[in-house]
């Protein structure tokens, strides 16, 4: 019995690399033909670079739309308060589908069969099932995640995966203690086992863990107190590991020594980032204030109530656009470290030191409260608004954005932190490009949370113009009489004249905007624009009161080009959904990669998840 479960468990490893080496696969398949793409884009003569040009790659591509157009799509729960109910993608129950078939594969195999040792058959398997599991289990918790860095994806894109292990694993080892509990019932020993058996008691208490656990890491109670469900959660994952130690037999102890190294590794790779990059032996003081031996110069900038901006100096290391870092500031905050999206591109015009990097932090309970509370009280004060900041990162994983002829970026709020750095990375890229067209939506309730990209915005465009690029911009200011606390961005017109013909333009296109209640329109409508570009032909900024129409913003995109598009989202569970909702049925109708010429459609997704 022993020597079967023990080869189930190097199974499931088989398993788990077999799973890892198809993805790194398809990463070097796909890395290839987007180098093939940007290699061609130089021969003038061939206009759409993206367009498969052999058998393969026609059948590549063919695939590639079918698995995007049937792992794409969402279901969102609608209903206050139980939109945490809202399933995964149809991607990721795939992928658990798959994962479980494997599972109960383990579970049962060779285990039922009816005579005496039954009950224990089916016991010693289950626990065989879960402990083989829970290396795994620490790996997807890990920021330094060997399979995230294998399979090109980022840790925090391997977190729903880790919660669905540890829910996987509470069924399996419910499975594995009601059999022991049944065998030991139905001959009468559960008392005595209860008392002089140690290892039954500890691995009660295992269990008891796992299931705490299991149901803080739903939703509802994670955000009730964030800081306080990441300390409990540690705790009860290091106390997890001793327990089951206390309760396993010593041959099968490897699992819980792989899971004590995954663990240590990481905390040893953060804990020297940490230092690497917030303590300098000769900090440079030399061009302007900022270098100082611990941590970094952060000033704070309170927008009203709602945000907060941070500008962190004097930053040694490179990033990308779409990445982000933990931020820990101990005058705010002693003992916490949060993820924030690094707002700016890799350097900032007008900073006298090295690289600086902004965030911007909206506010809604605890930290990000605290700091906006923080903030004000410094401004309010007179004083000095800058404070030591300690960061670890950068963190995450972007697709190559110059490999699409056109982008496609959606953004709720302060989720343009993450796609306008991705608008600006691709503008300033030096290397070969495939983008010829851009279109930016950003949605927000409030002006205030607008205001801070606005001007970026209009640099973004005319950027663009001098590189032919067509960049499109559209603003929805959604909160009622929020659009007019919108600053104009500051535009050099020719003459007096073409000002006030602009701004009559505008006057009149607000009052239309205004004046379609309860209709949602898209926002490529004429009723709804507000051109705020006064030179060149094929770059705006359109500004409306109404909600998107995402579908039809992400449609009139698509139709517009006849290459790859890359479709980015940064917002809530419901502007999620609802792109991949959007992507999935245009595929579908267009019949992307099926005969008729049409190319196909990426989706990059950043949910609110933390």
């Amino acid at each position: 019995m022993q020597s079967t479960n023990m080869g189930f468990a190097r199974g499931y490893w088989y398993f788990i690399a077999t799973a890892v080496a198809l993805f790194l696969a398809i990463r070097s398949i796909n890395f290839v033909l987007n180098w093939s793409s940007l290699r061609r884009s130089k021969a003038h003569s061939i206009q759409v670079p993206t367009k498969p040009t052999n058998l393969f790659s026609q059948l590549w591509a063919t695939s590639t739309a079918v698995c995007r157009e049937m792992s794409y799509p969402q279901f969102y729960v609608p209903i206050r308060g139980l939109s945490w109910m809202t399933p995964p993608p149809m991607g990721r129950i795939f992928v658990l589908l798959v994962y479980w078939a494997v599972i109960v594969y383990m579970m049962v195999k060779g285990a039922v069969v009816r005579d005496v040792m039954f009950l224990e058959r089916i016991g010693y398997r289950n626990a065989w099932v879960t402990l083989t599991q829970v290396p795994f289990l620490y790996l997807l918790a890990s920021r330094t995640n060997v399979i995230a860095l294998i399979t090109g994806t980022s840790y925090e894109k391997l977190n729903w995966l880790h919660r669905w292990v540890a829910r996987t694993m509470l069924v399996t080892s419910t499975v594995h203690g009601w059999y022991f509990w049944a065998a030991y019932s139905k001959s009468g020993m559960m008392g005595e086992v209860l008392q002089e058996m140690p290892m039954v008691r500890y691995g009660l208490g295992a269990w008891g863990i796992l299931l705490w656990m299991t149901i803080t890491s739903f939703k509802p109670f994670r955000s009730m107190a964030y800081e306080i469900f990441v300390i409990q959660h540690i705790l009860s994952a290091v106390l997890f590991l001793w327990t089951v130690y206390r309760h396993i037999p010593t041959y099968a102890k490897y699992n819980v020594w792989f899971a004590i190294a995954a663990l240590c590794f990481d905390r040893a790779f953060r804990l020297g980032l940490l230092v690497w990059q917030n303590f300098k032996l000769r900090p440079r003081r030399t061009c302007c204030e900022g270098g100082q031996w611990i941590g970094h110069q952060t000033q704070l900038f309170p927008i009203g109530d709602s945000m907060t901006v941070l500008t962190i100096k004097d930053v040694h290391f490179r990033w990308r656009a779409g990445q982000h870092l933990y931020l820990w500031l101990p005058a705010v905050a002693t003992f916490e470290a949060h993820p924030y999206t690094i707002a700016s591109p890799h350097q900032i015009q007008g900073t006298c030191i090295c690289n600086s990097i902004q965030l911007v932090v909206r506010c809604h309970s605890g930290f990000s409260k605290r700091l906006n509370q923080f903030a004000q009280k410094l401004e309010a004060s007179g004083k000095k608004q800058t404070v030591t900041a300690l960061v670890a990162g950068p963190y995450g994983h972007s697709p190559q954005w110059n490999a699409f002829e056109t982008l496609v970026l959606i953004s709720a709020s302060t989720g343009a932190s993450y796609t306008l750095p991705i608008l600006e990375s691709v503008l300033g890229c030096k290397a070969t490009s495939l983008i010829r067209r851009i279109d930016f939506l950003l949605a927000a309730r409030q002006g205030d949370e607008v205001g801070f990209y606005h001007e970026r915005l209009h640099e973004a465009i005319e950027k663009a113009k001098s590189l032919g690029i067509e960049l499109t911009v559209h603003i929805a200011v959604t909160g009622n009489g929020q659009l007019e606390t919108l600053p104009a961005p500051s535009i050099q017109s020719s003459s007096a004249d073409s000002a006030n013909h602009e701004k009559k333009g505008i006057d009149e296109e607000v009052q239309a905007s205004a004046g379609a209640e309860g209709v949602v329109q898209p926002l490529m409508g004429r009723r709804t624009r507000r051109r705020f570009s006064s030179t060149g032909s094929g770059s705006h900024i359109h500004l409306s009161a109404l909600r998107p129409d995402v579908a039809g913003f992400i449609r009139t995109s698509v139709e517009a080009t006849g290459g790859e598009t890359g479709v980015v989202v940064c917002g809530g569970q419901s502007l999620v959904a609802k792109v991949r909702m959007s992507v999935a049925k245009l595929s579908d109708e267009r019949a992307v990669h099926k005969g008729t010429g049409a190319q196909g459609i990426f989706l990059h997704v950043e949910e609110y998840c933390f």
